[in-house]
């Protein structure tokens, strides 16, 4: 509720179907947390009534067709639907605003079809999650800019949040059930959803939609936040360029998969890369040599389920040079990822773990259990570390393995080269020299350690050129790293000459 000492701290609209929406973020004294108050046209009581007669006659009418239309997310059967309610509207309620017809339609395609009020928090691009707790509170979402925010949305009663979980296993053909009542699935827009029905958790129904991001976050948009430093992106490119393997790490929600998925488009364009993922997360540049693989559930016969131990070994066999998998979880995935990098694949992937030294501990001990030597084929890890205080999301650390003699015995220790400084809030490289990839990148790039120096330089100036043309699609990202692979010196003239992103297509 606004009073006088309620701050507004953000306002704008979204729009979801044509409802038009108003949003503020609000900070209110008596409040732990800060609100995200959202605004909708009110409907009065007799024109509710109206959408109500409208449905029972469109079941009546055709029911096969509504059956069609609650199992899919087809647009097409949606813009249909739209005009035959609008059709029906402007019949019984003649002389209304055309906006009006558009508002009320689409009104009863989110609460028939959707999940009502959520369809409108769902297109809301700065919502990283949408979280339906209970019946008894209000929705919980987390905004990019502000972390957790307290709704004004609450869902009522049980029923309905039941009826929502339902709704949404059947557009992906699985069913929750008193039986069955944990579901966790991928939604034809990539929105990745979890629900679970009370008594198993025993406050009361839940869901908790995690969003995909329509358009993908790029190395420019970390840069740009300070989740990641100009010197440490060169670096990292310049062990991709070179074919080092590395792998992400950090806590829930710190951004594993989208920081993987922001240096990707530096692998040269002249190499096949295999995506191996349980959810599509992953989003490469569409000129890329790219095959992505997605693993599958079993039936409910059990039958059917492809692993991605499945698709590791099957992968192997596609003569990948670049191999990357979302996520390592069993010892079976690990087992597998290392010996392709045994074989001289260069492989990236993200692992659950707060420390780079953590990974190192949970590689070699049970139950992953690998032989130290083939985890000292990791080159680096990159640790993602989100601040639960503020919700920035930074790296925390880069880290290569090294080997070093602990009271004579050889073990596997860490070796930081980057860290965060919480601070200055500065990712600084460390006064630790590199043991193992200076070595590396001299062998295989045959460069001085000074032009090696003077490549990182470079690497930065064409970083530079990009934010300040505010490139930040992942497509012209990935372009002028393919021109500066494939066509170097022109490339160089374009950034030093500060021209324009749109000559990167013609150089």
């Amino acid at each position: 509720m606004e009073n006088e000492e309620t701050e507004i701290v953000d306002n704008y609209q979204v729009v979801s179907d044509g409802i038009s929406a108003d949003v503020k973020v609000l900070r209110i004294p008596s409040k732990f947390t800060m609100s995200y108050k959202i605004t909708t046209p009110v409907i009065d009581q007799s024109i509710n009534a109206v959408l109500t007669e409208i449905r029972t006659e469109l079941i009546r009418e055709d029911p096969s067709k509504i059956q069609q239309l609650s199992q899919t997310t087809s647009e097409a059967l949606k813009r249909e639907f739209l005009e035959i309610v609008q059709k029906k509207l402007q019949s019984i309620i003649p002389g209304m605003q055309e906006k009006s017809y558009i508002e009320l339609s689409a009104t009863l395609l989110h609460e028939m079809f959707g999940l009502g009020i959520i369809e409108i928090l769902d297109v809301d691009p700065n919502l990283e999650e949408v979280v339906i707790n209970d019946s008894k509170t209000m929705v919980m979402v987390y905004h990019i800019k502000y972390g957790w925010l307290e709704t004004n949305v609450r869902i009522e009663p049980e029923a309905k949040i039941e009826s929502y979980a339902q709704q949404i296993a059947r557009k992906v053909g699985r069913q929750i059930t008193n039986l069955n009542p944990l579901l966790d699935a991928q939604l034809p827009n990539g929105d990745r959803v979890n629900a679970t029905l009370y008594p198993i958790s025993t406050h009361g129904n839940t869901i908790d939609i995690r969003k995909f991001r329509a358009e993908p976050w790029t190395i420019i948009d970390f840069l740009k936040r300070k989740t990641v430093s100009e010197e440490l992106v060169s670096f990292i490119w310049q062990a991709m360029q070179y074919e080092l393997s590395f792998m992400v790490t950090g806590g829930t929600a710190a951004g594993k998969t989208s920081m993987l998925n922001v240096f990707l488009p530096f692998i040269p364009p002249n190499q096949r890369i295999i995506t191996i993922e349980d959810t599509s997360e992953l989003v490469l540049p569409k000129y890329m040599h790219w095959v992505p693989m997605l693993t599958r559930q079993a039936n409910s016969e059990g039958k059917g389920q492809v692993t991605m131990l499945d698709l590791l070994l099957n992968s192997l066999r596609m003569r990948p040079d670049r191999l990357v998998v979302g996520e390592i979880r069993r010892k079976e995935d690990a087992q597998t990822l290392f010996e392709a990098m045994m074989t001289g694949h260069s492989v990236y992937a993200t692992m659950h773990a707060e420390t780079a030294q953590q990974v190192v501990k949970r590689l070699i001990s049970e139950p992953i259990d690998l032989p130290e030597i083939e985890v000292s084929t990791l080159d680096l890890i990159i640790t993602s570390f989100r601040q639960r205080r503020t919700g920035v999301r930074r790296v925390l650390e880069l880290a290569e393995i090294v080997e070093r003699q602990v009271s004579g015995i050889m073990e596997l220790k860490t070796n930081n080269l980057f860290e965060w400084k919480p601070r200055t809030d500065n990712i600084e490289r460390t006064i630790n020299a590199s043991q193992k990839i200076a070595n590396k990148l001299a062998l295989y790039s045959g460069l001085t350690s000074e032009e090696i120096t003077q490549d990182l330089k470079e690497k930065i100036t064409v970083l530079h050129w990009m934010m300040d043309q505010g490139i930040n699609n992942v497509n012209v990202i990935g372009l002028a790293a393919s021109n500066y692979y494939t066509n170097h010196d022109k490339l160089m003239q374009l950034v030093n000459d500060k021209g324009d992103p749109s000559e990167l297509e013609t150089i």
